[in-house]
């Protein structure tokens, strides 16, 4: 049976959303040991069987979130040169693309990076990466073992299967090496009221709401819907909102249950971020815009006129 490794992404604690959502694709293809370093793990551990992973290997020292991805690429370099396996799979965020290029390095391997799927057959690692902003697909082919591949967040559902993974603390032992790069302070941005990347419900907006203080109506709909608020590059760059809020190629994936999207042209740098989104709604006063296309339903008119309507229309019908 084929050997996939996981790095499961810690980030404050936390299991990164990205894992759970690579065993979804990943537990098809063969059994799954994943690689969970830093203070929290042994937690995480039960989600990982939860979802899929038949063996968890874990440590939850410090080193791993005090110093940047060195001791991570230790151990993981360690593990793998053990184990052999076929393919190891990283979610395509800033802390794991460090990690796996290092590893790449050390094992004198490539990586095929943001890819959206990818399959083990016969031996044979191949990923789907797309190009020309999204409209285009490339199969790429791994010549060596392990195939290193970062999968872009977004790509799968993940999904609870009721396991239990087998669980072992992998002894550490930090080599100075792996000290010379220290976290001094971290800052963290107020984060909104959803999450943006687990949002089931997005509204959106662009340059068409005219300027920063209209996205006040995408928040006043977002309190009505539930929903996270996010914002194409153009509005980003401006200023009028904090990058945290950017969908679209350089920003963030998102594949929410409905993406509502005013005044948004539709670059291909943005729709690349949201097109895998289940129910798309536009608005937009050019009918003509690619987001007009992409959209389930698209209504040709002013957002600044129709969403206070529409904010309205929701609060009456919830009683507000």
């Amino acid at each position: 049976m084929p050997s996939i490794w996981l790095y499961a992404e810690m980030g404050g604690g936390r299991l990164a959303s990205t894992a759970l959502e690579l065993l979804a694709r990943a537990r098809m293809m063969g059994d799954v040991t994943a690689v969970a370093l830093g203070p929290g793990a042994r937690a995480a551990a039960a989600t990982l069987g939860e979802h899929g992973a038949a063996r968890v290997l874990f440590n939850e020292d410090s080193a791993f979130s005090d110093y940047i991805a060195e001791p991570q690429t230790d151990v993981m370099s360690d593990l793998i040169r053990g184990a052999d396996p076929d393919l190891v799979l990283f979610g395509f965020t800033p802390d794991s693309r460090d990690v796996a290029g290092r590893l790449a390095a050390r094992l004198d391997r490539s990586v095929i990076s943001n890819a959206i799927d990818f399959s083990l057959e016969s031996g044979v690692v191949r990923a789907q990466v797309p190009y020309f902003g999204g409209s285009k697909t490339a199969t790429y082919r791994a010549n060596q073992r392990p195939a290193l591949v970062l999968v872009r967040p977004r790509s799968f559902d993940s999904s609870a299967v009721g396991g239990e993974a087998e669980v072992d603390e992998i002894p550490l032992t930090l080599a100075p090496a792996s000290q010379r790069s220290r976290i001094l302070e971290r800052r963290t941005e107020v984060e909104e009221r959803v999450k943006l990347e687990e949002a089931t419900v997005i509204v959106a907006g662009g340059r068409g709401l005219g300027e920063a203080s209209n996205f006040k109506l995408l928040d006043e709909l977002a309190q009505a819907l539930g929903a996270a608020v996010g914002a194409s590059r153009a509005v980003v760059d401006a200023g009028w909102v904090p990058y945290a809020m950017q969908v679209g190629q350089t920003g963030k994936t998102v594949s929410p249950t409905l993406y509502l999207a005013a005044g948004i042209s539709g670059a291909m740098q943005h729709t690349v971020g949201m097109k895998t989104s289940k129910f798309i709604i536009a608005i937009n006063k050019d009918r003509e815009a690619p987001i007009m296309k992409l959209a389930d339903l698209a209504v040709v008119g002013d957002a600044l006129r129709i969403l206070p309507g529409l904010v309205d229309a929701l609060r009456g019908r919830r009683g507000h």
